[in-house]
Parts: C-alpha cells; structure tokens; sequence
C-alpha cells in the first residue's frame, strides 16, 4: 500500500528487491519501484529524517494534495544541504522553498515505457542527471522511482536474454541447414539410385512394345492361316477378354513410358537442385529452370490452386542455376502458403500467376542492376533476334502474351503473383530481414526471402521487388540484368 509521509502516522516502503522476470518486451512496471510520497507543504526536517533512516531511498516524489509536483533524490538533497547555511534555511520550512532553489529537469516515463527504450533515454541525459533517479508514472495519480542502477541491471539481463535466445534461434538454424545439406546429399544419391532402375524399366519397355507387335503379328497370322479356331481357344479368349487386352496393352505400355519419363523427368530436376553450383557462372535458360522448380513443387498444388503460366521466350543468361531455383522454390512456396484458406474455402479462385519477359529497364533499374551501356548493334550481337521477337510462345501449354515495344530490352522480368490475402504495410517493410517470419516455427524459418534477395541482388546483380495489397494479393518480381 502507498502512503504518503508525514510526521503524525509511519511510513512504509514496498521494494520488491527478489529476482526479477524478465522477458524482451518487459517495462519499468515489472522492475522494483520505490513507493514514497511527500506532502510538499511539509518541512524540510521530514525528508531528512526520511533519508537518515533509510540511505537506501533514491528520493522521494513531491506531491501537492493528489497533484504530482516533481522529485527530490537523496544524493542532490544532502549535496545542497552541505553548503554554508543551508540547514538553517531549509529543514525547518516548507519543502516548496527547497524544491524550488534546486529543482532539476527529471526523468518522467509512463509505467509501460520498455525497459530498453527507459535505459536509452536515462543514458542519453547530461552527465550531471545521470544517476538521478526515473519517476515513473503508473496512473493520473500514482507515481514512482527507479534508480538508474537497476534500470541497467534490467536492460543487462534482457541483453543477454536476447544474445541467449539469438544463440540458440542461430544455433537451431545452423542445425537445419546441416540437416538440408545432409538431405541434398542423400537426394542426389538417391535420384541417381532411382535413374538405374527407371532407365532399366524405359529400355525394357521398348522391349516389350516390340515383342508385343511380334506376339500380336504370331496371332493374325495363326487367325488367316486357321480361320476356324476350336472351342478350346475360343473359350479361353473369352476367359482372358483377348479383345480387350488386344486394345488395353498398348495403352498399358504407353501411360508406363509416360510415367517413367515423368519420373525420369522428377529425378533429374532433383539432382539439378540439390547438386552444388560450381564457382563459373554458367548458361541458364529461365523458362526451364522455372518448369523443373514446378515439377519439384507439383504436390504442393493442391486442386484449390490454379497455376497460369505466361511464358515469353527469353535469353539465356549465365548465372547459378541451382541458387535460382531456390529462389523460385521459396517465392512460389510462399504463394502456396498464402492460399492455403483460399483454395479451400473458394477453391476455384485461389491463383498463382508466373510470367517471364524481356523489357526495357528505367534508367534506375540500370543503375541497380549495374547494366552497361550498349548500342543497340553491339547488344543484337550478343542475342539472337529471335529473342526479342514475341510473336510465337515458347510453350504451347502456356497463355502466353506479347506485347511489341519499339525499346532496347535489357532485363529479363518473372514476375510470381498471388490474389491471397496480401501482406500488411509493418510486415512487408520487413520481409527481406534475416529470421524475421509471421509464420509458426515448424513452417518458417525466416530465411527463405533474407537469401533469395541476397541470391538474387550480389550473385546476379539483379533486383528483388514486391508489391502487396492487403485483400488483393501479393507480386514479387524479379529482374535479371541482360549482359
């Protein structure tokens, strides 16, 4: 309980000196705060007697009925009372006297002020207040103080609570990401594993499809040479439905070698992504570093989730192809992830738009991008034309659409768009910073976007955008210089 002192009724003081609970978003109300008010209307003889009987006591907080006044500290008190004469002016009149003839600027912060920011402000004083203690208001009424010792005991404690929990969120990291390059690893072994039987089975196949013409040539030639079958072989044709099985097998055959050649296809992706890039950059053709991601992420698109692809035919650029992948890999998962509730709830709504073109870039985009200048011969000479003409698409499965422009392209564009929920203002401001995620633990890590922009930025010296609307969606573009 607060009292307030006055020399007809005894004081006491509630400081809760035990170990404090501290977290990162703690405030000066979870710190040990000294409770002590004083009547200003009081004489000086009653502080002193206050600070006499308890040296602890930082100082006292002056109050005029319930109307806050300001502070006296212990330390500035007995350092005016020491000068010539001071006692005899002071103890035996009105606080107000004293408060006015050394009065200081204080240190006022409300009760949910953070630990951290308190410690900033307390540090950020002129040398002379800086072991001057904080008053710390709790309500219209209720005030406090901390001493400044304390504070920085807090902001201590809470420092190295964030180094422990930085530690152990590194440490956790660094324990996946020797478990996904263990992963890859073992990926490539085991795609290469499977490439055996599969080429094994495409061959046999073909074996099979020529003993199946021949077995089927035996048949017609037994069926002219003995056009009147016995019973027997006629019975037993129906017990095997032979005309059926005459129509079935080749389709059998066919969706095998389909199937093989999809997980040929798989396989091979695999190993692309999981093989490490070399020092060079080498020749990467984009449209086809794009289909092996989506063949990689083919079962995370769930019926609900529409996928356009409006492929324009780009040149190739030399780069890494592998860590390009990965960024198409956690930009494309991320618009999974933000349709999850839209392809269930509309499940014919939820849609992922994937578009590559060659553009012309702004003059800032060149900057970024740090393209040279070219005439328009020297850069025709690089490309073939054929490149910048957009009158046929390179994927006759793809909405593909054109567009002529009488400009010199110079970067190669893929955009990657959702219409999920968008991504809030605070969120997007901080997307690209390393472990910063607003998903639960065991679904982000928070470094996906923090590499792919490194990735994309310092190892092809391009440029990561993102454009969101909160209800409309999200579109992260991505622009590769061409050189």
């Amino acid at each position: 309980m607060l009292n307030t002192y006055s020399p007809d009724h005894s004081h006491t003081i509630e400081f809760n000196r035990s170990a404090q609970n501290l977290h990162l978003e703690s405030t000066l109300e979870d710190l040990s705060l000294f409770e002590i008010q004083v009547d200003i209307n009081q004489r000086g003889v009653i502080v002193t007697q206050l600070f006499e009987s308890d040296s602890t006591i930082p100082g006292v907080i002056l109050m005029d009925g319930k109307k806050f006044i300001g502070m006296i500290s212990q330390r500035r008190f007995f350092e005016r009372m020491s000068r010539p004469y001071a006692r005899e002016l002071f103890l035996g009149r009105s606080l107000h006297i004293f408060y006015n003839f050394a009065q200081t600027d204080l240190l006022l912060l409300s009760g949910d002020t953070p630990v951290v920011e308190a410690a900033q402000q307390a540090i950020r004083r002129s040398p002379h207040l800086l072991y001057e203690p904080i008053v710390v208001k709790l309500s219209s009424t209720e005030y406090r103080l901390l001493e400044v010792q304390q504070l920085l005991i807090a902001q201590s404690c809470i420092h190295q609570l964030a180094t422990e929990l930085l530690r152990q969120k590194t440490q956790a990291q660094l324990i996946q990401t020797e478990k996904l390059a263990t992963l890859g690893q073992m990926l490539a072994g085991v795609s290469h594993e499977i490439r055996n039987p599969v080429a094994c089975i495409l061959g046999n196949l073909q074996c099979l499809s020529n003993y199946y013409q021949d077995f089927m040539g035996l048949v017609e030639t037994y069926e002219q040479e003995f056009p009147q079958p016995s019973q027997a072989i006629e019975d037993y044709k129906d017990e095997i439905d032979f005309e059926f099985t005459q129509q079935d097998l080749p389709e059998v055959l066919d969706s095998i070698k389909i199937s093989s050649e999809r997980l040929t296809h798989l396989v091979n992706s695999l190993r692309c992504f999981s093989r490490v890039d070399s020092s060079k950059p080498e020749k990467v053709e984009i449209n086809y570093c794009l289909e092996n991601t989506l063949l990689i992420l083919k079962n995370r698109f769930v019926p609900g989730i529409n996928l356009i692809k409006k492929y324009e035919k780009v040149p190739p650029i030399y780069g890494y192809p592998n860590q390009l992948s990965q960024v198409f890999l956690n930009v494309i998962s991320n618009a999974i992830d933000a349709l999850e509730d839209i392809s269930q709830d509309h499940p014919h709504l939820a849609k992922i738009t994937i578009k590559t073109e060659v553009r012309e870039c702004s003059e800032i985009e060149k900057q970024t991008l740090k393209i040279p200048s070219h005439s328009p011969m020297e850069t025709r000479l690089d490309y073939p034309a054929e490149y910048f003409d957009h009158s046929s698409s390179p994927n006759s499965n793809c909405d593909c659409q054109t567009k002529p422009s009488n400009h010199l392209p110079c970067c190669i564009s893929i955009r990657i768009s959702d219409n999920g929920p968008g991504i809030p203002a605070p969120v997007l401001e901080r997307i690209f910073e390393t472990f910063f995620t607003t998903k639960p633990p065991d679904k982000g890590t928070g470094l996906g976007l923090s590499i792919s922009h490194e990735i994309i930025t310092e190892k092809h010296r391009g440029k990561l955008n993102v454009i969101s609307q909160v209800g409309r969606g999200t579109e992260f573009e991505i622009l590769l210089p061409i050189l």
